[in-house]
């Protein structure tokens, strides 16, 4: 039987976190009536994360480690996406800062016909309980002003919580080249090109200590990085949309 929907983690250094991840979204999928799988894909982490996924109790939800060693989330989230032939594909954070309750309004979109399903913190109806600096607070607002022309209507391209049918991950993947933190815009914006049905859902979102991402160090990579996406897309000869003949953002209440 086809795995109908494989859910991607992409981990470096994460042993403390991630037995109670696995737990979490083991318990998550086990009420999706058809088959389920997760996927931890280990980006050169140097302690323990590769030993906790291999010694967790095998449950009704199989798990299963790949090694990507290529750094950067993008590449990892990409390696793990490609590894997988389930109709439905998407991949979630080590830390599970977006609430997996998600996933069952996301399961009945994409059985809708929306190609793309992504947690919006933005959303009207997200309840988002955030801990972030001033400075860090400051570039994100700097940085969704930024995607803005890159990926025109979407509010919220970075909540770590995104989700696609096979056709639409196999076209926004494969020609992935973004591998740090950026990498959502470029897949968005591929989704766009590719004429997709893009679909905010409201989220419940928890800042989480112990994140990687360094605002001074990660944040100016991710403004250039902005810059690279929009060179490589001008640089491409774009096709002829193959999912629909419109580009719609969806606002999901």
């Amino acid at each position: 039987m086809r795995t109908l929907l494989s859910v991607v983690v992409p981990v470096l250094n994460e042993e403390r976190r991630l037995p109670a991840t696995l737990v979490g979204l083991a318990y998550a999928l086990r009420g999706v009536s058809r088959r389920t799988e997760i996927v931890v894909v280990d980006n050169g982490s140097t302690d323990r994360s590769a030993e906790v996924v291999r010694a967790h109790r095998a449950g009704p939800v199989p798990i299963r480690m790949i090694e990507c060693a290529e750094r950067g989330k993008g590449a990892a989230v990409r390696a793990g996406v490609l590894d997988t032939d389930s109709a439905f594909v998407g991949f979630c954070d080590a830390d599970l800062a977006t609430n997996m309750d998600a996933l069952t309004p996301t399961l009945a979109h994409l059985f809708d016909g929306v190609n793309v399903v992504i947690g919006s913190r933005a959303h009207p109806m997200s309840d988002v309980r955030a801990r972030h600096s001033v400075l860090r607070q400051a570039g994100a607002w700097a940085f969704r002003r930024a995607v803005g022309s890159l990926v025109p209507g979407v509010a919220d391209t970075q909540c770590g919580f995104k989700f696609f049918d096979r056709a639409t991950a196999t076209a926004v993947f494969t020609p992935l080249r973004t591998t740090g933190f950026a990498f959502d815009v470029e897949l968005l914006a591929r989704a766009q090109q590719n004429g997709a049905v893009i679909a905010e859902l409201p989220v419940r979102w928890t800042d989480v200590p112990g994140s990687t991402f360094s605002p001074m160090r990660d944040g100016f990579r991710s403004f250039a990085a902005l810059r690279e996406i929009r060179e490589l897309l001008d640089r491409e000869t774009v096709s002829a949309p193959v999912l629909s003949s419109d580009t719609v953002i969806a606002e999901v209440a």
